[in-house]
């Protein structure tokens, strides 16, 4: 559930290729009851879309580290009969999981003996949630220092965590020529480049970013990618109609395996940081201008991006225009994205899979 989950575990997939390791990438929840499937899922999906605010206060109130919540757990373990089997007959030497579910339902698994995997954890976002600690783990690799010293908070011994980072595909990390790029993509490489995103469920002040990145007076080019959301697509599309040519050139886009060259083309990042987004545009080197994040995990994130130098936060879209017009060829836009580049850990996955070797040892 969430893109950002599964491209994590793609990245240590990936990352896999060189080592003495045999990976297989699962996804759980495909293996639990569709109307478990939805609950999960959908519950969350339209909790975040319509009402964020009963999200905030449900994203604070289940922030319980090492308080299980033994109806919910029960629940998870009681449809997981297809995870179990899958357990029992891969027989692994180790769990590693990039969402708290597997990692929940594994540590209940081998707390009754029927494994004797190693178990990790990958947080995929700054902070560390109490449902990522809802359950013990083995191993904890963790995105930034703080969480490291949160977790000691409690504990948790320090050799039972990394901080790595957050795994990205090798691909980012590739140098690449942004002019040849640019005319691949049908861009203008002279042009100061925004990459906008507005998250996979969209964001509720997309329109009003729209209209301010069009009153933008410094030349430039916006890219809005929508992911695998069509309504957000054409909802994109349509607004860029209604400009009728007026201000910057817009770019809508739906899922692509290009993501890495469009930030390869990119000056800023404007809108939701996702935590797989963020540390994505870290190996880019690209600084943000937050605007609406969700409550919760992405509210902070935005408090990391602030405290490491990397971004701004535009709380009020009528203000976005000044804010990137600001930016744009500016010092501090040229040191927002040193501390870019000095956040970026594009080893990360490699790093985290040796250390589980180090683990198997």
């Amino acid at each position: 559930m969430g893109a950002g989950h599964v491209r994590a575990a793609q990245a240590l997939e990936r990352a896999a290729i060189d080592l003495p390791l045999t990976i297989e990438h699962v996804d759980v929840l495909k293996m639990m009851p569709r109307a478990f499937q939805k609950l999960y899922r959908d519950t969350y999906l339209d909790m975040v879309a319509k009402a964020p605010q009963v999200f905030s206060w449900l994203f604070d109130w289940t922030d319980k580290p090492f308080r299980p919540d033994s109806i919910r757990m029960a629940l998870e373990e009681v449809s997981a009969g297809r995870f179990h089997d899958y357990l029992e007959e891969a027989q692994p030497d180790l769990v590693l999981c990039t969402h708290f579910l597997p990692a929940s339902l594994a540590y209940q698994r081998r707390e009754k003996g029927r494994g004797s995997y190693c178990l990790a954890t990958v947080v995929t976002d700054f902070d560390v949630h109490g449902m990522w600690l809802g359950t013990p783990s083995d191993h904890y690799f963790l995105a930034v220092p703080e969480a490291r010293a949160y977790l000691r908070s409690f504990g948790v011994s320090g050799r039972a965590v990394s901080v790595t980072g957050i795994p990205t595909d090798p691909i980012f990390a590739e140098q690449k020529d942004r002019r040849q790029v640019a005319s691949d993509l049908g861009l203008k490489a002279d042009l100061p480049t925004l990459l906008l995103s507005a998250g996979g469920l969209g964001s509720t002040k997309l329109a009003d970013m729209l209209d301010a990145i069009a009153s933008v007076r410094t030349p430039l080019q916006t890219v809005a990618a929508c992911g695998r959301n069509e309504e957000l697509r054409r909802e994109v599309e349509e607004k860029i109609l209604s400009f009728n040519g007026r201000g910057p050139e817009i770019h809508a886009i739906g899922f692509t395996e290009r993501f890495d060259d469009y930030m390869t083309c990119a000056d800023l990042m404007i809108g939701k940081p996702g935590g797989l987004t963020t540390w994505e545009s870290f190996v880019k080197g690209l600084a943000w201008v937050v605007v609406d994040p969700l409550p919760g995990q992405e509210e902070r994130n935005t408090y990391h991006l602030l405290q490491e130098g990397v971004g701004v936060w535009s709380y009020e879209p009528r203000t976005l225009a000044y804010k990137i017009e600001s930016l744009l060829g500016s010092e501090r836009l040229a040191e927002m994205k040193k501390n870019s580049l000095r956040m970026g850990r594009p080893d990360a996955a490699k790093e985290i899979l040796e250390t589980c070797l180090e683990l198997l040892e």
